[in-house]
């Protein structure tokens, strides 16, 4: 059994940790129907059943549950070899796998990664912007970014973006017009708003800062969506006050689409981090990406 393709054994493990075809193929970057070819190669191959598949779920059997145990450390030092000969390549290669939040995803991050890929044109670079939080270790990815409260202890942060960022209350001209400007916090609860809900369930209260002075509020919901874009096309529309990351607000506020208010209640914060787990020995595209960021600070 010494001649089993390892292509195969891989796409083993990968079916059998994501304990799905369609989700182990699109964090392969392959078809789902390539991976199942492999796994029936590989089981006529053993004469043993590895994997139970009906139309809705995917189970390791005993044989595989055993062979995955074995495995997964096996396949872990293969790629840790393979990764160590991009020290002797003039450029390094492969994959980065990121997961940043969404206000990273769509404001500074982009011409970042541009400079990046244009300095290291043979690494892929797979980013998923999202505003859950995960482990992204156990999720397959090699980094996040996030802000400092959402760290975990054991990992390594290094600052990434603006040092520091803030949010800002804002509304349209026509609703201010309509419906005149708050000018306490307080004040809002009288006024209809724009909420953001997570795609978690959560919806987080309103909080205001100035000086030594913190409120939080509950605003009254005129509408509520998980989608930015759609959330400030509904402030400028007139439906109700928002109040978000300042960067996101940008454009709108410097067209006079937007107004700020009770700007002296503006909360500023840290910026992000782009974290990652402690180890001795850490994959070239990562390392090349924390070395870039902090030449680039």
């Amino acid at each position: 059994m010494s001649d089993l393709p390892l292509a195969d054994l891989d796409a083993f493990t990968a079916v059998a940790q994501e304990r799905s075809f369609r989700a182990a193929a699109l964090k392969r970057g392959v078809s789902a129907s390539a991976l199942s070819e492999a796994l029936r190669r590989l089981e006529q191959r053993l004469g043993v059943r590895l994997l139970n598949r009906t139309t809705r779920s995917v189970t390791v059997t005993e044989a595989g549950e055993r062979l995955l145990e074995r495995l997964t450390p096996a396949l872990g030092d293969v790629a840790l070899a393979l990764d160590q000969i991009n020290s002797f390549r003039e450029s390094p290669a492969g994959t980065l796998r990121l997961n940043v939040p969404t206000v990273v995803a769509m404001t500074f991050l982009p011409p970042l990664i541009g400079a990046f890929l244009k300095k290291y044109p043979d690494i892929t670079l797979e980013v998923r912007g999202e505003d859950s939080f995960i482990d992204v270790l156990a999720a397959g990815f090699d980094a996040g970014i996030r802000y400092d409260e959402r760290l975990e202890r054991d990992m390594i942060a290094v600052p990434i973006g603006p040092g520091e960022q803030r949010y800002v209350t804002a509304a349209a001209p026509s609703y201010l017009a309509d419906q005149g400007e708050p000018l306490h916090p307080n004040d809002i609860l009288d006024h209809t708003c724009i909420r953001h809900r997570f795609l978690s369930g959560a919806m987080s209260p309103w909080e205001f800062e100035r000086g030594d002075e913190v409120l939080r509020i509950t605003p009254p919901a005129r509408l509520i969506a998980n989608t930015v874009e759609l959330e400030i096309r509904a402030a400028i529309d007139g439906f109700g006050i928002i109040r978000t990351f300042e960067d996101f607000l940008v454009p709108a506020l410097a067209e006079g689409k937007l107004v700020p208010i009770l700007e002296d209640w503006v909360s500023f914060f840290p910026g992000p981090f782009l974290y990652y787990a402690s180890r001795r020995h850490m994959p070239a595209p990562l390392r090349a990406f924390v070395d870039f960021i902090k030449q680039n600070r």
